[in-house]
């Protein structure tokens, strides 16, 4: 088909099809630990408050210290930082599941989640920096990071099912257990394929500083993936008390894959289209259409209704994000590559609580249909944000770096 034609030829360059499917087995537990932790703390405790808190331990150090591990990425090399931070990972990983079984002090419980939360190897950074690396022409690797958000999507749909069955029908550690060989086993496979790791930036006397971050364009993009990661916590809140309120509570995952399946098919779609437009143009388009799917939902008291507006609403959220990861491409310096999309992972990081407080604070006092104005609100952000970005052919605001290397010619 002609439409897979753009992802043939990106998989067809050496080495790419397989850090690509190493990443996406890393990648799996983005969508695992959090909803694991919830089930393995709650199971033992009897309380969502306390699996709560420790949860939010987790993604809070995650969002912190994810740009600190993009920056050793580009130092250090992909092969050393994600050798070690995989295994950091997984030995705080058994420790917080012993912490939790264990009844060990509550500060403990805490720290071990922290530490795994920091720890997590930051898969989907390290594969779009491979991407860039390995591809010299824009419109490739547009399509490349249009399969990484498909592999995204997937993961996000897999993630949870695959983690819930264990944890329901077995037993919650299986679930956490999964997600951590996952982790360690996508995370080397990454690690070992040398021949397309990007090369190490070291900055000494010798080699002069770190060049300069183009904060004029990464800090829009940094709040239009903040925006967004509101949107996503606040949806899916709201969605999973919009299921309870009309009593179809089992419907929540099936309304909430509709999404990722609206997501998805526009990811795929975005990577086989040959655009126009820069990325500054649909990352503003893109981020209001986000907005606008939103309010509609405010309206609806039908579950069908619902999930068909999920679908289509689901439609505008790859193409943004592929848009955001294409223009901080074009941006930042190579030699800080892993660090400017660790910030755009980190924003959607952590919106994510913080809409997901908005949301639930809004279904407590007013139902679930209001707690959908959250997302459009956070929708809007991420639109004004991107408002204020750079315009292609403004002066040269947003020149695209050199993308050529040794590799891709």
């Amino acid at each position: 088909m002609a439409v897979l034609s753009s992802y043939r030829r990106v998989l067809a360059k050496p080495g790419t099809a397989r850090f690509s499917l190493a990443a996406l087995v890393g990648r799996l537990p983005i969508s695992m630990v959090g909803l694991g932790i919830v089930l393995l703390v709650e199971d033992v405790t009897g309380s969502y408050g306390i699996a709560g808190t420790v949860t939010a331990a987790y993604t809070v150090a995650n969002a912190v210290l994810a740009i600190g591990q993009g920056r050793l990425l580009d130092r250090l090399g992909q092969g050393r930082v994600l050798a070690v931070a995989s295994a950091l990972f997984a030995v705080a990983m058994v420790l917080l599941i012993v912490a939790v079984r264990a009844d060990w002090p509550a500060a403990a419980t805490y720290v071990c989640a922290a530490l795994a939360g920091g720890s997590l190897p930051q898969v989907g950074s390290c594969v779009r920096a491979r991407w860039s690396y390995v591809l010299d022409d824009p419109r490739d690797v547009q399509t490349a990071f249009a399969l990484e958000s498909v592999a995204d999507e997937t993961v996000f749909i897999l993630g949870p099912i695959l983690v819930t069955v264990l944890a329901t029908a077995i037993d919650p550690v299986l679930g956490l257990g999964v997600a951590v060989v996952a982790c360690v086993v996508g995370s080397l496979g990454l690690a070992s394929q040398r021949e397309t790791e990007p090369p190490r930036h070291v900055h000494d006397a010798e080699t002069g500083p770190r060049p300069r971050m183009p904060w004029r364009t990464v800090v829009p993009l940094a709040v239009v993936s903040l925006g967004l990661g509101v949107l996503f916590g606040a949806a899916e809140v709201t969605t999973v008390a919009f299921a309870d309120d009309h009593d179809a509570p089992s419907l929540a995952g099936p309304l909430l894959a509709l999404w990722a399946l609206g997501s998805l098919v526009a990811g795929v779609v975005t990577g086989a289209v040959n655009w126009r437009r820069g990325p500054s143009f649909r990352v503003r388009v893109g981020a209001l259409a986000m907005a606008a799917a939103m309010v509609p939902l405010f309206l609806v008291d039908s579950v069908p209704l619902l999930g068909a507006l999920l679908l289509v609403g689901g439609l505008a959220i790859a193409p943004t994000l592929i848009a955001t990861m294409s223009m901080t491409q074009q941006v930042v310096p190579r030699a800080r590559m892993t660090e400017g999309l660790a910030i755009m992972q980190t924003g959607l990081v952590a919106g994510v609580a913080p809409g997901a407080v908005m949301s639930g604070f809004v279904v407590d006092h007013a139902g679930a249909s209001p707690a959908y104005l959250v997302s459009a609100g956070a929708g809007l952000l991420a639109a004004l944000a991107a408002l204020t970005l750079p315009r292609e052919g403004s002066g040269g605001s947003i020149e695209p770096v050199p993308t050529s290397t040794g590799l891709a010619s």
